[in-house]
C-alpha cells in the first residue's frame, strides 16, 4: 500500500511497524551484548564506558538512520520505490559508473539476508538458557539452542512458498507489542537512573572513543554499528508502505529503542560492581535486566520479533533479486506469486540458498556473540555504496556542493564504521566478505558477459527486418510449404531502425522455411519505472508482420503469453490483423488461431574461432551462457510452460568472425557437367 495523504491512516502505520522495522527493532537483543564482549567482562565496565556506549548508539541512530535514510535517502525514490537498485535505476542514464557501487551494494545486501535470520533468532532463543520456571530449569547446553534455532529457521523458509498474506496482517500488532514491551522494560530499569539521560550529549560519545577504559579504541564502532543495520532495509521497504507512514512511525520506534538501550545501560550501572556479576562475559543485558517471571514471555516475544525480522529480510531479498533480474544483473530465475498481491514474490532458488547460508552460519559460529563478528560488515558496505549513488542523485536534483557535503559527511562516517567492522574480519567477517564476493562475481559475469556478447554480435550479425517483408509475405501465402503455425512468435530485440539478429531470419527462412499466417516479433525493454506495463505495435505496412515493443518496469514479471492475449484482442478490435477462424474449436466465434513460440539458445562454440576476443572476455561470455543453462529456461521465464514452444540452438556467431584459410593442393577426377 502507498499513502499519498499528508496524514496516514492508523492501519497504514500499523502495517509499517510490522514490515519495516523488524531488523532494526531486534537490535537491542545483541548490541549491548556485543559492547559488553568488547569490554571483556562486566567487572571491567566503567560509567564512562556505559554512558559513552549509550551516546554512540543514540547519535549513530540519529545520523545514519534519521538524517541519512529517513530525511535524505527517502527523498530519492523511484516512483515511490526505494533501495539501492531502485536508486541506481533512477540515475543509471546519468552516471554509467554507478553500476559498480550498485552491484557491490546489492551483493552485500543479499549477503546480509543470510546473517540477519541467524543472529536475531539465535539471540532470542539464547534467552532460554538457564531460565528457571518453578522447579524446572532450561538447559545451558548450546546444542539445544542450535537445534531449536534450526527447527525455527527451517519452518520459516519452508513456509515461504505459501506467501505471507495470512500472517502478514499479524505482523503489525505483534511488532507494536514488541516495541511497547522493550520501551516499558527499558523505562522501568531507567527509573532511578535519570541521570543517564545525560548520555544523549555527544560529549560522552567522544570521551569514550578517546578513553583508556575503551580497549577497542575507535574500533568499538564495529559493535555500535549493529544498532543501525536495519536502516538500509527501511529504505528498501519504502515502496511497500509509503514514505509518509515511515515519517509518522519512526519517532515512536526511535523512542522505544532508546528507552530500551537506556534501561540496559541503567542495569549495567547498577550491577557492574556486584560480585555476582564481576566475571560475567557472555551475559546479555537485554534478558538480564528483566524480572525472572518476565523472561520466558520475553524470550517468546523476542523469538516472534526475530522471526518477523527474518521474514522481512527474506522477502526483501526476493524483491532485490527480482529488481536485479529486471536490470539484467542477475540470471533469470523462476518467480512465483503465492497470492494475488503483485509485490508478493517467492523465488525458490533464492529461498533455499538463503536457508543453506543461514543454517551454515548458525552451525559454523554456534553462538550469537560469535555471529556478531560477521554481522554488520556487509551492510556497512551497502550503506557506503548507497552514499556514492546519493551523491549523483543530489547533484542532479539539487547542486554539486550539497551532494559533495553529503558524501563527505556520511562517507567519512561509514568509512570509519567499515574500518571498525574489518577488524572483525578474522573472527567471522571473512564469511560476509566471501559471500559478498561470490554474489558480486555472479552479477559481473552475467552483466558483462551479456554486454560483450552483444558487442561481438553487432554489424554483420544484424539484418534489417524491412528488407525481408516481401519474403515473409510470400512465404505466408505459399501453400506449397507446410503451415508451421497460425501465429509464429519470436521474442527478440527489434531496434528502432528495424535491425534484428540474423539468427531470427535464418530460423524463419533458411534453417527450414516456417510458414505462418502472422509473424510476431516481440521486443522487451526494461524501464526505470518499477511498475510500467505498456506496448506499441508497428505493422510495418502489412497485415501479417507485427513488431511489438513491450515496455515493462524492472519490478514487473514477464508472462508473455498473457500480454500477447491482450495485444491480439486489441489488434482484432482495431482490425489491424485478419481474424483467424480455426476449423476445429470448442469456442464459438473464436477469431484467433494457434501460437508457436520459437526461442533460440546460443552456444559459445565459435568463441575459439575469434582470436580478437580477449581471454577474459571469452570467460565472461562462456560464463554467462553456462549460467543461462543452469537457471530458468526462456520458456519458464516468459511464462510459456503451457504453450507450444520450439527451442532452437544457434551458434554465438552465425558465421565465425575469422575462419581458417585452407590452401587447395589438388582437385582430381572431376566429371564433366551434364548438358
Amino acid at each position: 500500500m502507498r499513502q499519498n495523504r499528508s496524514r496516514p491512516a492508523i492501519a497504514g502505520m500499523l502495517i509499517t511497524i510490522g514490515i519495516v522495522y523488524g531488523d532494526i527493532g531486534t537490535s537491542p537483543l545483541y548490541v549491548m551484548q556485543a559492547l559488553l564482549g568488547d569490554a571483556g567482562r562486566l567487572g571491567q565496565l566503567t560509567p564512562t564506558y556505559i554512558y559513552g556506549s549509550i551516546s554512540l548508539i543514540f547519535w549513530t541512530l540519529m545520523l545514519m538512520t534519521t538524517i541519512k535514510y529517513i530525511l535524505i535517502a527517502m527523498r530519492a525514490d523511484n516512483h515511490h520505490e526505494g533501495g539501492i537498485l531502485a536508486l541506481y535505476a533512477l540515475i543509471r542514464k546519468r552516471a554509467k559508473w554507478a553500476l559498480i557501487p550498485a552491484l557491490i551494494g546489492g551483493a552485500a545486501l543479499l549477503a546480509d539476508g543470510t546473517l540477519t535470520p541467524a543472529v536475531t533468532v539465535t539471540s532470542a532463543v539464547e534467552g532460554l538458557k538457564g531460565l528457571r520456571i518453578g522447579s524446572w530449569q532450561f538447559s545451558d547446553d548450546q546444542l539445544i539452542v542450535l537445534l531449536a534455532v534450526t527447527v525455527i529457521l527451517l519452518l520459516l523458509f519452508m513456509s515461504q512458498r505459501f506467501g505471507t498474506a495470512l500472517i502478514g496482517h499479524a505482523f503489525g500488532p505483534l511488532m507494536l507489542i514488541w516495541f511497547s514491551f522493550i520501551a516499558i522494560t527499558g523505562l522501568i530499569n531507567l527509573n532511578g537512573h535519570w541521570d543517564l539521560l545525560r548520555a544523549l550529549s555527544p560529549t560522552y560519545a567522544w570521551q569514550l572513543l578517546v578513553s583508556p577504559t575503551n580497549k577497542m579504541g575507535i574500533f568499538i564502532l564495529g559493535s555500535i554499528f549493529l544498532a543501525t543495520t536495519g536502516a538500509e532495509a527501511l529504505y528498501s521497504d519504502m515502496g511497500h508502505v509509503g514514505r509518509i507512514n515511515i515519517y509518522w512511525t519512526w519517532p515512536f520506534i526511535y523512542l522505544a529503542l532508546m528507552l530500551n538501550y537506556l534501561g540496559q545501560g541503567a542495569w549495567l550501572l547498577t550491577h557492574y560492581r556486584n560480585p555476582a556479576y564481576q566475571n560475567a562475559t557472555n551475559l546479555n543485558p537485554f534478558f538480564a535486566m528483566l524480572p525472572t517471571a518476565w523472561q520466558l514471555p520475553a524470550t517468546i516475544l523476542a523469538t516472534i520479533a526475530a522471526v518477523i525480522a527474518s521474514q522481512a529480510l527474506i522477502t526483501g531479498s526476493f524483491t532485490l533479486v527480482n529488481e536485479a533480474i529486471g536490470l539484467k544483473v542477475l540470471p533469470r530465475l523462476r518467480i512465483n506469486h503465492p497470492s494475488r498481491i503483485k509485490s508478493q514474490l517467492y523465488i525458490p532458488t533464492v529461498n533455499w540458498l538463503l536457508c543453506a547460508g543461514t543454517l551454515a552460519i548458525v552451525w559454523l559460529f554456534q553462538t550469537s556473540h560469535h555471529m556478531e563478528a560477521a554481522y554488520g560488515l556487509a551492510i556497512t558496505l551497502t550503506m557506503l555504496m548507497t552514499t556514492a549513488l546519493l551523491f549523483e542523485y543530489i547533484k542532479w536534483r539539487a547542486n554539486h556542493w550539497l551532494a559533495l557535503l553529503v558524501v563527505v559527511i556520511f562517507g567519512s562516517i561509514e568509512m570509519v564504521f567499515l574500518i571498525a567492522s574489518l577488524t572483525k574480519f578474522m573472527h567471522g567477517g571473512y564469511f560476509t566478505v566471501i559471500l559478498t564476493i561470490l554474489i558480486l562475481l555472479l552479477m559481473l559475469t552475467w552483466y558483462w558477459g551479456n554486454r560483450y556478447r552483444e558487442r561481438l554480435s553487432l554489424g554483420s550479425e544484424h539484418l534489417n527486418l524491412r528488407d525481408y517483408r516481401k519474403q515473409l509475405m510470400a512465404l505466408s501465402a505459399d501453400e506449397t510449404q507446410p503451415l508451421t503455425a497460425t501465429n509464429l512468435v519470436y521474442i527478440t530485440k527489434v531496434s528502432p531502425d528495424y535491425q534484428v539478429k540474423r539468427t531470427i531470419l535464418y530460423s524463419i527462412l533458411d534453417k527450414r522455411p516456417k510458414r505462418a499466417q502472422v509473424y510476431w516479433f516481440i521486443s522487451i525493454t526494461e524501464t526505470d519505472e518499477p511498475d510500467e506495463a505498456s506496448y506499441t505495435v508497428d505493422m510495418m505496412g502489412t497485415r501479417n508482420i507485427v513488431n511489438v515493443q513491450l515496455r515493462l518496469g524492472f519490478k514487473q514479471a514477464q508472462p508473455i503469453s498473457q500480454y500477447l492475449r491482450q495485444i491480439v484482442t486489441d489488434l482484432l478490435a482495431a482490425k489491424a490483423i485478419n481474424p483467424q477462424y480455426p476449423h476445429y474449436t470448442k469456442l464459438k466465434k473464436r477469431q484467433v488461431g494457434d501460437f508457436k513460440f520459437v526461442l533460440t539458445n546460443q552456444k559459445a562454440t565459435t568463441l575459439s574461432l575469434a582470436p580478437h576476443v580477449r581471454w577474459w572476455q571469452r570467460g565472461l561470455i562462456a560464463g554467462r551462457i553456462f549460467l543461462q543453462r543452469l537457471t530458468a529456461s526462456q520458456a519458464t521465464w516468459y511464462g510459456l510452460e503451457f504453450s507450444d514452444v520450439l527451442e532452437e540452438t544457434v551458434p554465438l556467431f552465425l558465421t565465425p568472425p575469422t575462419a581458417p584459410h585452407l590452401a587447395q593442393t589438388a582437385l582430381k577426377h572431376v566429371a564433366k557437367p551434364t548438358e
